[in-house]
């Protein structure tokens, strides 16, 4: 909730709006079972963006079925989805780092909303 309020992270996008969260979840662990269902009630609370959390890029190993929920949640409830809430903590930022996790041009493309300054990584260790 602070990375919204304060407009960190993904919710950067919404500086200078007015933003209402309609609905939290969790993926309802693997294989992501409430993907199937939780975007159909935020969708009927009046959401347009469905937001995954930022842990799934941050875990070990990031979640294996992120491209799959990203092309799921807006073919089937016609939503828009962003990978990312709150901005990626240093402590994980270094490890992924060592790990090379996000080399990659579509990693970076993943993290590009919650990959933040060292400053704004550190306040959410």
């Amino acid at each position: 909730m602070r990375a919204l309020r304060n407009r960190e992270g993904a919710f950067a996008l919404y500086k200078g709006e007015d933003v209402e969260i309609v609905g939290y979840t969790t993926c309802g662990g693997c294989p992501g079972g409430n993907i199937e269902y939780a975007p159909e009630e935020m969708k009927k609370n009046g959401t347009d963006v469905v937001h995954l959390a930022t842990g799934l890029v941050v875990g070990y190993p990031p979640c294996h079925r992120l491209r799959a929920f990203c092309e799921f949640i807006p073919a089937k409830f016609g939503l828009d989805v962003v990978i990312g809430t709150h901005p990626i903590p240093q402590n994980y930022y270094l490890t992924h780092k060592e790990l090379g996790t996000w080399r990659s041009e579509k990693w970076q493309e993943r993290i590009q909303h919650v990959l933040t300054d060292e400053e704004t990584r550190k306040a959410y260790d």
